[in-house]
């Protein structure tokens, strides 16, 4: 394969070697290695970061690794965001997996050949691994098209990267402007991101690097390709995993995967899915009170830990 791909790792061997597995049975002729250093303060993180990276090690096809490893700890938001401005400073275009996302094989096919049909086009910022329609078709092609960017396993271009911004600058004249309502029209909806954002520009260096990036294509006005299927399963629940040590905190851990076929049907218009973004709108990305009330917590107690 000749897309190359970017792989996040940091302290967890056994997942990372589930997704090492997948890369390496796609065996992508340039490899771009993300690693951040342990913390100080956590008993055994060291050796976990070094059993980790040993996996990179491993490879065993004709493969150029790139390797960006952080000898201290730097934490999620700025590893991850340092790291992809690194990539996209390389390379025009890649695809991205985190250590705890293991795609499924026709992924990588289905990224490399949308890379390649959108690669100049500005509308689509993201093509996406993750279907969260639970089953429900919303389309006879391949993909459809969405304003959310799923990062369980997606790809991306440097045009588009461009964009992204840790510390969100432009909040502030976006809310001034009132222009979530003008992106998400639904009141709960704006809402609802009008907190998340809030707090990603008071606390931008914490535990998030991917809704500064949601930011960043809503306010370009781009659009997400979503597969018709789900490419992509999350198995990094547990003690050691940054945002869900267990799957009642999230019901979207460990979903099933199902192929995707080839060859592309894609569709002959670039419009959003309006039935499907609203069905993630009202299942994914919803809150109750004492649901942003323990987020706040879990938040400000996961940074206290990052600080120390």
């Amino acid at each position: 394969m000749e897309t190359p791909v970017t792989f996040i790792v940091f302290k967890r061997p056994q997942t990372t070697e589930k997704v090492f597995e997948a890369i390496r049975q796609a065996k992508p002729t340039k490899l771009f290695v993300i690693a951040d250093g342990p913390r100080t303060d956590r008993e055994d993180e060291a050796e976990k970061c070094e059993a980790t990276r040993a996996i990179i090690e491993r490879v065993d096809w004709d493969c150029e690794v790139i390797k960006n490893y952080s000898d201290v700890n730097l934490g999620c938001a700025k590893r991850v965001s340092s790291g992809l401005d690194w990539v996209f400073n390389n390379v025009e275009e890649t695809i991205i997996l985190e250590d705890d996302c293991i795609p499924h094989p026709t992924f990588f096919r289905f990224s490399e050949e949308l890379l390649e049909k959108y690669r100049n086009d500005t509308r689509i910022a993201t093509i996406s691994a993750q279907n969260l329609q639970f089953g429900r078709k919303r389309t006879n092609y391949s993909y459809y098209l969405s304003r959310y960017n799923h990062c369980w396993g997606w790809a991306s271009w440097r045009r588009a990267w461009q964009h992204y911004d840790l510390t969100i600058k432009l909040w502030k004249e976006v809310q001034a402007e009132n222009l979530l309502h003008d992106i998400l029209v639904d009141p709960k909806a704006v809402s609802y991101w009008r907190r998340i954002f809030q707090s990603v520009y008071n606390n931008p260096t914490g535990i998030t690097w991917d809704y500064q990036w949601t930011f960043a294509c809503w306010i370009q006005g781009s659009l997400s390709v979503i597969p018709n299927v789900n490419l992509i399963s999350n198995v990094g629940v547990g003690a050691d995993a940054t945002h869900f040590t267990s799957n009642q905190e999230f019901s979207f851990i460990n979903m099933s995967m199902q192929a995707m076929e080839f060859p592309l049907k894609h569709p002959p218009f670039i419009v959003r899915n309006i039935e499907a973004d609203n069905f993630t709108q009202k299942t994914v990305y919803k809150a109750t009170a004492l649901d942003i009330f323990k987020e706040e917590v879990k938040k400000r107690l996961n940074y206290s830990a990052i600080k120390k």
